[in-house]
């Protein structure tokens, strides 16, 4: 069995983008299906939601074997994201939202726990607010 699979990605939305693809055999079609539907359920994110998927069966001629193969493609909105998957873009736009509520002043910030947080270094975060503040033409 052959698998071609053919994205169009819309970079303007930010998504955590994915697809997952399983396999099982059974009894039958149905039990194939159902068996590869259930891995893949497991490994789904739990707010993902589901853009298209493609459910097939095929039988090997000599084994005489069924499988079922899922493809799953989903999005996964930021919010539901853990914050150390976010990309550089996103976790600069939270930063950047929390230094406008605090007048753009960095020392109001913990640093350390904001780069243990993101799951970055604390260099990355200093980085991100100097970019931040320069972007605002709030160099300091």
């Amino acid at each position: 069995m052959n698998l071609n699979v053919t994205l169009l990605l819309d970079t303007t939305v930010t998504m955590e983008k994915g697809i997952l693809v399983e396999h099982a055999t059974g009894r039958n079609r149905g039990d194939a299906v159902s068996k590869a539907l259930g891995l893949l359920n497991a490994k789904l994110p739990e707010e993902a939601k589901v853009v298209d998927f493609e459910v097939g069966t095929y039988t090997t001629p000599v084994t005489r074997r069924t499988y079922g193969v899922v493809v799953a493609v989903y999005n996964v909105s930021p919010e539901h994201r853990a914050l150390p998957n976010l990309t550089i873009k996103e976790r600069r736009a939270l930063l950047a939202h929390v230094l406008q509520i605090f007048n753009y002043n960095p020392k109001v910030l913990n640093i350390s726990e904001l780069a243990r947080t993101f799951g970055v270094s604390r260099d990355s975060i200093y980085y991100d607010i100097e970019q931040i503040l320069k972007e605002n033409g709030l160099s300091r």
